[in-house]
């Protein structure tokens, strides 16, 4: 069975906000924002399941699928965000799988994750329009890493500039303008940005901005997230794009209308 358990459940750390000025919306308001959905192929249970917790735990939608004719049927009918997608499946083989999903014009990020480690593979994955492959054993933050990495391109339709009005960002060049004029901002409020503007019009939390800004042995204190967005609102806001605090969620880039 497809597990369609998709918790959109909130973070548990509230978001206090930065005082009067912040007009705050509900939770209630925003119980069905969507979040980035995730298809994974995989027939190993245990597995599959560590895969499921860790990404549902960096706040994705997350379904699987355990064997290739049952994945091919859901990727015939639903869309997704990234698909990770196993080679050695039963029924039907993740080298198919892939063959018919580009077949129907679909240009959704596929990661491999295989123990087939030999290069006619990794070659022959990429030639039927395999995004990534990567060969199991496989360390989880490198996982992550690629999955935020192919889930961006996938965004930003495989640009390095992204828009939202008057606002752009070259994330190549690491620069943002503002109605066509430089903005100056630092390494973290660039950072900040691009995971707001690639997520415009849904929610953003603190923890996934701290996983996008800072390593694993860095320390973040509990107001550096506040004062970056604090910095970036004032530069923002004379323009029109406007981020809003959804209290008890986290922090939203308006849709550009």
């Amino acid at each position: 069975m497809v597990d369609v358990a998709r918790s959109l459940t909130p973070s548990p750390s509230p978001e206090e906000g930065e005082g009067n000025v912040e007009r705050k919306w509900s939770v209630n308001h925003f119980r069905n924002i969507q979040k980035m959905r995730i298809l994974i192929v995989e027939d190993d249970p245990v597995l599959a399941d560590g895969l499921t917790r860790s990404l549902r735990h960096s706040d994705f939608a997350v379904d699987c699928s355990q064997d290739g004719e049952q994945a091919d049927l859901v990727l015939a009918a639903q869309n997704y965000d990234l698909v990770i997608l196993d080679l050695g499946l039963p029924k039907l083989d993740g080298f198919e799988v892939l063959r018919r999903l580009r077949r129907r014009g679909a240009t959704v990020p596929v990661l491999v994750l295989s123990a087939r480690d030999a290069l006619a593979d990794r070659v022959k994955g990429l030639d039927l329009g395999a995004d990534d492959y990567l060969t199991k054993p496989f360390d989880l933050p490198e996982l992550e890493a690629r999955v935020r990495a192919l889930i961006r391109r996938g965004q930003s339709g495989g640009s390095s500039l992204l828009t939202h009005g008057p606002l752009a960002l070259d994330t190549s060049g690491r620069r943002a303008t503002l109605d066509g004029a430089q903005l100056e901002l630092s390494a973290r409020e660039l950072g900040v940005l691009e995971v707001l503007m690639l997520r415009s019009g849904r929610v953003v939390n603190k923890e996934q901005l701290a996983e996008q800004l800072y390593g694993w042995d860095e320390e973040v204190g509990s107001n550096a997230i506040e004062v970056y967005v604090h910095r970036l609102r004032k530069k923002l806001e004379p323009a029109g794009v406007v981020i809003r605090t959804i209290r008890g969620l986290g922090y939203l880039l308006e849709k550009d209308s």
